[in-house]
């Protein structure tokens, strides 16, 4: 069950772009699972992957072709990662993008596969080549909401952001979808996420677009503390506006970063409030560390603690735990007498230990809620970083114990 109600975001069409998505029957029935993304040429196309040493076929393979030739298609498909399945997962790969460049007589290399699914069992690709047609007939420019739900495996709900930068005739469209509920402690970017522009922006630049735009979302929540073998989030610009962001020092160009940088946190927090079996998005805010690392460090302490999640699960304000994963986050000469932690806008602890004004009541009434936040101020510098994420849940372990019958 997801957190909050379902985001009702208009969605921009960006020029330059199709999509289209199709059941192929990769694991499950009648359910989409299969998804053709059309990028136009002379689009730019720049990504982000999974540093997990046990990447995907897929991953080794669409990182080989962006950097080859200039990107046309992304191919995604669910049900089946291909990872963990050595050569034959790359030829598998490999094969499927060899059937989608003969239709469309161009190079393998300007297509880029992804997969998401179960580990281990080599990617089915006859039934994949054989839903290519279907696929490639069904592209249309309005298929955002269709491709958004044939990438979701465990997910309940779909997630796209959309937003305008600028008025007039000095606008652009941007517009993204991404899925992913478990498996995610990002180590670059999501499950899989795609994010689309109508602007002109050169791939250095579009690539510090992203770079900064990734580590302010995707690289800031975490559901178990896995790192996905399929991590990718891909950003493209079309071109298609008459608009050209060239100058990084411009207000427009500042102004454009900042949007993408809402979508994308649009995105993460969307996977956080529909990770598996989750009943609460948990925002943990760590001010006043010595460095970005150590805020980090204590936050991630924090959100991945299994202890302090089942606590959030059953809104038991025990802030014993919040405490013990603080202390044990590796922060040198921590002088635990300056720390203080609150739930919400309740205060408990400082110098060391239990607020004297702190009550059980009050705890419980920010714990019972949907939407929490933990302040944690370390009073020993100027860093400040938020890392979301969500409880541990009894339907997060049966999702994941179920998962694979």
């Amino acid at each position: 069950m997801a957190i909050g109600p379902v985001k009702t975001d208009q969605v921009n069409l960006i020029a330059g772009i199709r999509l289209a998505a199709v059941e192929s029957h990769i694991r499950y029935a009648n359910r989409l699972d299969l998804v053709l993304i059309e990028i136009a040429s002379d689009s730019t196309v720049t990504g982000v992957f999974t540093q997990n040493a046990f990447c995907a076929a897929p991953v080794r393979i669409a990182k080989q072709h962006v950097s080859q030739e200039a990107s046309r298609y992304f191919l995604i498909n669910t049900g089946n990662a291909n990872a963990g399945t050595g050569t034959e997962g790359e030829l598998a790969a490999v094969a499927c993008c060899e059937a989608l460049a003969a239709m469309n007589q161009s190079k393998p290399e300007t297509i880029l596969p992804f997969s998401t699914g179960v580990i281990g069992e080599q990617l089915p690709t006859a039934k994949i080549i054989n839903a290519l047609p279907a696929l490639q007939d069904a592209l249309a420019e309005d298929n955002w909401k269709l491709a958004a739900q044939g990438i979701l495996t465990t997910d309940t709900r779909t997630k796209i952001a959309s937003r305008i930068v600028g008025q007039g005739n000095s606008q652009v469209c941007i517009t993204g979808i991404a899925k992913g509920s478990g498996m995610i402690k990002p180590n670059m970017a999501t499950m899989l996420g795609f994010v689309f522009t109508d602007a002109q922006i050169a791939k250095p630049l579009l690539e510090e677009f992203l770079s900064t735009a990734v580590k302010r979302s995707f690289n800031r929540i975490t559901v178990d503390g896995d790192t996905s073998t399929n991590d990718c989030c891909m950003l493209v610009a079309t071109g298609r506006s008459a608009i050209t962001i060239d100058d990084t020092s411009s207000e427009s160009s500042a102004e454009f970063q900042d949007v993408l940088n809402s979508v994308f946190e649009q995105l993460a927090t969307d996977l956080i409030r529909d990770a598996e079996g989750a009943t609460k998005f948990i925002a943990i805010e760590v001010s006043q560390g010595a460095s970005e690392q150590e805020c980090l460090a204590v936050a991630y302490a924090v959100a991945e603690s299994p202890l302090v999640k089942t606590a959030f699960f059953a809104s038991d304000p025990n802030w014993g735990r919040i405490l013990a994963a603080i202390g044990r986050a590796g922060v040198d000469d921590l002088d635990i007498a300056a720390v203080t932690v609150s739930l919400g806008d309740t205060k408990l602890v400082s110098n060391g230990s239990v607020d004297s004004a702190y009550e059980e009541s009050a705890g419980q009434a920010e714990m019972d809620k949907d939407e929490i936040r933990v302040s944690i101020n370390l009073s020993r510098g100027q860093a400040t970083e938020t890392v979301w994420t969500s409880d541990l849940s009894n339907d997060y372990v049966r999702i994941n114990a179920d998962y694979r019958s």
